[in-house]
């Protein structure tokens, strides 16, 4: 099986502008995604995947491979399929977040593990909810997972309710996950689920995830102990330096 990881990096954001070019202790931050990315066991290639040209020429400097995408795409998953379409001969596409520089390439490796089952569609990684604060968080999707490691649902909210406790006890009654924004798909997998319209259940929740689900899709999931941190804003930044964070090995 032929694996192609790819990194969608815009640079136009609301909230940090230019983030992946943003310098992280001497390299940029989409340099440091990168470099993570090619230590993983799985992967055949690497590759960027910008409507930026100065992301394009600043991965060519530093020797890494990258493609110009449309600016129109939607999310990072349209951006992917675009690249996937370009460079034909992978089966596997592993959609890797742009902005988790100390991402650890053992959860590549983990993702990949899913499609050992044959009938694996689509795969990410969850990860168990230790904190009533997580549970509660509005910005970290919770997943709902069935017998079979798949997930049945996405939501916002803390689902499912645990009747009858406040909610202060429900970590002590129910296991809870959150998920890790990383995705694997199949190739005809990827091609078709980006023809498929904005289901309701995904305007209603704002997660692309739930699109796939409405549409019979079957997304697989393996349960990880590692969560790095993602940046989003300066303050991201300024807390992913900080001694102790989980895969940054720059202050280990």
């Amino acid at each position: 099986m032929r694996i192609l990881g790819i990194i969608p990096a815009r640079y136009a954001s609301t909230r940090f502008p230019g983030k992946p070019l943003i310098d992280i202790k001497g390299k940029s931050m989409i340099r440091r995604v990168y470099e993570q990315a090619l230590q993983s066991a799985s992967l055949n290639e690497v590759v960027v995947a910008t409507d930026d040209e100065r992301i394009l020429m600043h991965v060519s400097e530093f020797g890494g491979r990258a493609l110009l995408t449309s600016s129109e795409h939607q999310s990072g998953t349209d951006r992917c399929a675009e690249v996937a379409e370009k460079l034909p001969g992978f089966d596997l596409i592993i959609n890797i977040q742009g902005d988790e520089p100390f991402i650890d390439p053992k959860q590549i490796d983990l993702l990949c593990s899913c499609f050992d089952e044959a009938d694996t569609q689509l795969a990410t990684l969850v990860k168990k909810i230790n904190s009533v604060e997580e549970l509660q968080n509005a910005n970290s999707p919770k997943v709902v997972l069935n017998s079979k490691s798949e997930a049945i649902y996405f939501s916002r909210a803390a689902i499912p309710t645990v009747r009858g406790l406040e909610i202060s006890e429900w970590l002590s009654a129910h296991t809870f996950y959150k998920h890790i924004g990383i995705y694997a798909y199949k190739a005809e997998t990827l091609k078709a689920i980006t023809k498929l319209p904005i289901s309701p259940l995904e305007k209603a929740e704002a997660l692309e995830q739930l699109r796939w689900i409405e549409n019979g899709y079957k997304i697989k999931v393996a349960v990880t102990e590692v969560e790095t941190v993602a940046i989003d804003t300066p303050e991201d930044l300024n807390r992913a330096l900080r001694p102790n964070i989980p895969g940054n090995t720059e202050n280990q």
